[in-house]
């Protein structure tokens, strides 16, 4: 079930005046929007940025940020500065020894999805030139199908994982925090607490592009403003305090 069609617009407008009220005014809710590269600005990223985006979200999760933030000089001394190419031509042993690296997460889940990740970014660089121009060539009105490609192609991207890399390579993507989830919720689409099925996510993009279409706002910026209206979203400022600084120097 999605929302109906005549009330899309004016639920996204009651959850943004909420959001305005509880950041303080328009101009601070503005501050707290995500950057979105453009078509031009995607198509340009370099695959080991990608690659050191993926990295660095996947070792986030269930870990510390803090600590991976602290030691992520290490990350890029460790793997190569990410540079996709020499990472695959790495052998079995050269990766089994990360397995006793200290200067990243000894995890071997983790290591494992960035020798996938990196092998999953070669290929793609491979078919569309980098993985830049494929995510700039992919519509944004269907972000759960990305979603989809990440999760059976990468390692380690499926759920919020894949969303937070989108987020912060500068896709234009909405992340389905339970801040979200809550807004879309309010808002009349149904769908479950943690949103995971064909049905459920189907409501959500059907959502989020009505919400697109009637406000003229990218995707990213309708997902932060929805999240700021509901719950404390405090979680959702760190990660994009951290995701506009991962900006600053990239």
């Amino acid at each position: 079930m999605t929302l109906a069609i005549d009330n899309t617009l004016m639920q996204f407008r009651n959850l943004q005046a909420a959001a305005v009220e509880r950041k303080g005014g328009q101009g601070a809710l503005d501050a707290l929007m995500p950057r979105v590269r453009t078509k031009t600005e995607l198509a340009e990223l370099s695959d080991d940025l990608v690659l050191a985006c993926m990295t660095k979200v996947v070792n986030r999760v269930q870990f510390s940020w803090e600590v991976v933030e602290k030691k992520w000089s290490q990350f890029e001394e460790a793997f190569l500065v990410f540079n996709v190419d020499a990472l695959t031509g790495l052998s079995d042993e050269e990766w089994d020894a990360y397995a006793h690296d200290k200067r990243i997460v000894r995890s071997g889940p983790k290591i494992r999805a960035t020798r996938s990740n990196a092998y999953f970014v070669a290929d793609v660089a491979e078919r569309y030139g980098s993985f830049g121009q494929f995510l700039a060539g992919w519509p944004s009105d269907d972000q759960i199908g990305l979603m989809a490609h990440l999760k059976k192609c990468g390692g380690r991207l499926g759920g919020q994982t894949g969303q937070w890399v989108l987020r912060m390579v500068g896709w234009d993507a909405f992340v389905l925090t339970p801040d979200v989830v809550s807004a879309l919720k309010y808002a009349g689409c149904d769908i479950a607490e943690n949103p995971s099925s064909k049905r459920d996510l189907a409501a959500i993009q059907s959502a989020f592009n009505a919400w697109h279409e009637q406000s003229g706002l990218p995707y990213a910026h309708i997902s932060r403003t929805v999240a700021c209206a509901v719950g404390e979203d405090l979680d959702n400022e760190h990660i994009i305090d951290q995701a506009k600084r991962f900006f600053e120097t990239n």
